[in-house]
Formats: structure tokens, C-alpha cells, sequence
């Protein structure tokens, strides 16, 4: 999580501001770096650094704390946003591509979401509550063949259909819901629907 927007530096921003390499900076600095200044996304392969940390790290002067607490401009990753919303963090990626979720903003090539539109989607979901389903004026689209269609958690309950076909579906429905948030309930319909309109079939 990047905090507030926060400003933030790759490696080789660094390595730039130290004045030295990037091969310079990773061979005789980066490990002591490292241990004084912490990674923003300590769950995702990219290494990003608070701006004000990093420079008062260069300059010798005592570390600045980051900012406590949530606040809605905080910058999420799949991993944050997947906790938020109760699903994996493939069901993010895939729910940004067919655009239940922003596509988010990518900094130094790392995918994040802000707070604000995270808990905006879990609680104004399409379809529940204010705020949900289709806004008014906008066209209605083509109409679906059953309610999950386009679901990207389809994939996931016919692969589990798959996997214990001879297993009621209620325990499969409970181990989905155990492995990748949901209800019992919400994935039993997810199986009825991936049983019924399998695309293989």
C-alpha cells in the first residue's frame, strides 16, 4: 500500500538521486537501504520507496514516519483490494479487465486502486443496494444469458466441478466460498450456472 498518493521512487531513482549506478547502488548500497527505509509493496514484485524517506535517508537525517491509518486516497494492491471485497486476487485482475473494477492507476508499473474506489465497489456493488446496478440513462446492453454470466468466478466452480464431480455440491460450494470468499449460498448458484451453461459442453 502506497499511503496517501504518497510521491515514490523506484531503484533507479535512487540510485540516480544517490549519484551513483544501479548496479553501483544494488552491489554497495541497497541492503542497508533496506533496513532503514521499508517497501510501500512488500507483496508484489515491484520495490517502491517513500519519496520523503528515501531523502532523508541520502541525507543522513532521521527517518520520517509514514502515515498512520486508512485514509481514501491510499494507493491498494490486488493483494489489498482482494481482501477488501472477499475474492482472490485473480478475480481483481479479472474484474478490472471486464470492468466491475477500475482499471486502476499504474505506477512504476504496479496496478493500484485507490481506497476510496475499493470500498465504493464493495459497497455499491452492481446490483445491490443504492448506487448499484445500471445507472440511469445508460443503456441496458445486451441481455445475459444468466445472471453470472461474464463472472470470472465461472471458471473457478467448473474447474472445482471438475475436479470433485461426484462430491454434493454443497461441499464444494463451501470449500470455494473457504478458499475464495463469497457465500456457500452465492457459490452453490455459481456451480448451478457453470453446470448449465458450460461453454465446452
Amino acid at each position: 500500500m502506497i499511503p496517501r498518493s504518497r510521491p515514490v521512487l523506484n531503484e533507479t531513482d535512487i540510485a540516480r538521486r544517490a549519484g551513483v549506478s544501479l548496479a553501483t547502488w544494488r552491489r554497495q548500497h541497497a541492503a542497508a537501504f533496506r533496513e532503514h527505509v521499508p517497501d510501500l509493496l512488500p507483496d508484489t514484485r515491484h520495490l517502491l520507496y517513500d519519496l520523503a524517506q528515501t531523502d532523508a535517508y541520502l541525507a543522513g537525517r532521521t527517518i520520517p514516519a509514514l502515515p498512520a491509518g486508512e485514509h481514501p486516497d491510499d494507493l491498494l494492491t490486488a493483494n489489498d483490494v482482494a481482501a477488501i471485497l472477499g475474492i482472490t486476487t485473480s478475480t481483481v485482475r479479472a474484474y478490472a479487465t471486464q470492468g466491475y473494477l477500475s482499471p486502476g492507476t499504474t505506477v512504476y508499473g504496479a496496478r493500484l486502486w485507490t481506497r476510496r474506489e475499493v470500498l465504493d465497489r464493495r459497497d455499491n456493488a452492481p446490483g445491490r443496494g443504492k448506487g448499484g446496478g445500471r445507472r440511469a440513462g445508460e443503456p441496458q446492453g445486451p441481455r445475459k444469458a444468466h445472471p453470472y454470466e461474464g463472472d470470472a468466478r465461472l471458471d473457478t466452480a467448473r474447474e472445482a466441478l471438475a475436479a470433485a464431480s461426484s462430491a454434493p455440491k454443497a461441499r464444494i460450494a463451501a470449500e470455494l466460498a473457504e478458499l475464495h470468499g463469497g457465500t456457500p449460498r452465492t457459490w452453490e448458484r455459481l456451480l448451478t450456472a457453470a453446470a448449465t451453461h458450460n461453454p465446452h459442453s
